[in-house]
């Protein structure tokens, strides 16, 4: 059980090292206020909702180390939360990724995922300082030191490693070591000064410079992280889970507070999507799917647990709520949102119907480099002008494995200039070099490329959907059964 407990550990510090790694804190400023203000009141609502609901709970469900207000804290953050990567193949499933509800969905979790983990480690640290009315000043000090020492000593030296590094060229093994034990040594640190391992590990990973060095270390460590180490962490939460220690009465306290909480963020979520006039009926599913509950929630209760903010019964009713939601989500979204409904105007859409002199829309799916010059031939036999121009929306089409990262690795790594780093990103950049050529030396035409993760099954109604959503009037696609649809 020790070993489990030392392996779940450090399968879940890596994990937050990774999540750092990968998230984007720019992308608050970049994204819309529209998924912006979805994450936030997807986020406040439950939050409020499920601090009002603990302050009805009894006293034996909180834990003998701390009071009632970091009981309350706990419970409420963990209705708060969104798990993006359960969130992700939640919307591969239901086949969304691809839809404008999909990549709202996507950027509002992310925030979210953001503000929980800064949330975290401020009820942490408000927790361990519960024995006063505040929380010491020495702590809340530690903790700014130890940002600014992250973001002005360690990131310029690890920037230094990445710039002296020639381009195409792997880093030297040295200062991989190097970085990875640095998420040792500052989830040490962080849980000397009163924090959580955790956090110091997740602050470390954001300031790793994106692009070039933040790809080859989630290519290092994810495969084993979350194939193995991850693994282990879930299961010594269930040995922690007795379900023998939940009483009947407690589900007539806390299954209150989780349906309310539910239904809150739903309700904020739709007041949102009906400001910024988006559908009711994708509103509701918005919602949903934003109920999505992961790692984020287990990490929560696990700390709650381990501080003895939460007893034994009140983690054991938390874990089984968190599963059953997350359980019920695809479902519920099934029977109620149907996309096919809305194909009707779609199916109007076609090159018979558009004006002489109006901009084709045409769509383009490419899987592998050799489907280009037959598109681009085809493309070619249409005669763009600058009086009858043609948009052509190049998707690349990436087969979709388990791993939430490889959504986004594509763009990050043509947005940043840097080298390609492995076979599927350099098929990707050969893809659409040829087609901004074609742009490049052909008048009338203008291209937006993009990456979707897909998978094979999926392809038909997936694409079918995006293509209604960019009114294009023109599907092309390597696979026959999508243009079949």
């Amino acid at each position: 059980m020790l070993v489990l407990d030392m392996l779940g550990s450090i399968g879940i510090l890596f994990y937050l090292f990774l999540v750092g790694v990968e998230m984007d804190i720019m992308l608050v400023r970049r994204t819309g206020k529209k998924s912006l203000m979805i994450a936030l009141c997807g986020m406040i609502l439950p939050f409020l909702v499920g601090a009002l609901g603990s302050l009805t709970m009894p006293g034996n469900h909180i834990g003998e180390a701390t009071s009632s207000r970091s009981f309350v804290v706990f419970i409420a953050l963990s209705q708060a939360v969104t798990s993006f990567p359960v969130l992700a193949q939640i919307l591969a499933e239901l086949k969304l990724l691809n839809s404008d509800l999909g990549k709202i969905a996507l950027s509002s979790a992310v925030i979210s995922d953001g503000f929980a983990w800064l949330l975290l480690a401020l009820a942490v640290t408000f927790t361990k300082g519960d024995s006063s009315s505040w929380v010491p000043l020495s702590v809340i000090l530690a903790n700014v030191a130890f940002v600014c020492f992250c973001i002005f000593v360690i990131r310029p030296a690890i920037c230094w490693v990445d710039r002296n590094t020639p381009e195409g060229e792997d880093f030297n093994e040295v200062h991989i070591i190097l970085i990875l034990t640095g998420v040792m040594i500052c989830g040490f640190i962080t849980a000397s000064i009163g924090t959580h391992a955790i956090i110091g590990a997740f602050v470390y990973g954001l300031i790793i410079p994106k692009g070039r060095l933040g790809s080859t270390i989630v290519e290092k460590l994810q495969d084993f992280v979350t194939g193995l180490l991850l693994p282990i962490f879930y299961v010594k939460s269930g040995f922690k889970t007795n379900l023998r220690t939940i009483e009947i009465p407690t589900w007539f306290f806390i299954f209150p507070i989780i349906f309310l909480a539910g239904a809150a963020k739903v309700g904020g979520i739709l007041l949102v999507s009906m400001f910024y006039q988006i559908p009711s009926h994708e509103g509701v599913t918005l919602g949903l799917v934003m109920n999505a509950k992961g790692l984020i929630e287990i990490v929560i209760l696990n700390m709650g647990k381990s501080m003895k903010v939460l007893n034994d019964q009140a983690f054991a009713v938390m874990m089984v709520v968190s599963i059953v939601t997350t359980a019920i989500i695809t479902p519920t979204v099934t029977a109620f949102h149907k996309p096919e409904r809305h194909f009707v105007s779609y199916k109007r859409r076609t090159i018979q119907r558009s004006k002489l002199e109006a901009e084709l829309r045409m769509m383009v799916c490419i899987h592998i480099p050799r489907n280009v010059p037959t598109m681009i031939n085809l493309l070619e036999a249409t005669h763009p002008s600058r009086k009858s121009p043609i948009c052509i929306y190049v998707v690349n089409l990436v087969e979709l494995t388990s791993r939430t990262s490889a959504m986004l690795i594509v763009h990050t790594a043509r947005q940043s200039g840097q080298a390609v780093l492995n076979r599927t990103r350099n098929q990707s950049d050969q893809i659409l070099s040829a087609f901004e050529n074609f742009e490049q030396y052909t008048g009338g035409v203008s291209i937006q490329p993009l990456t979707v993760a897909f998978s094979i099954p999926d392809h038909a109604r997936g694409h079918l959907q995006s293509r209604r959503e960019q009114t294009c009037s023109l599907h092309h696609s390597p696979f026959p059964q999508a243009t079949n649809c």
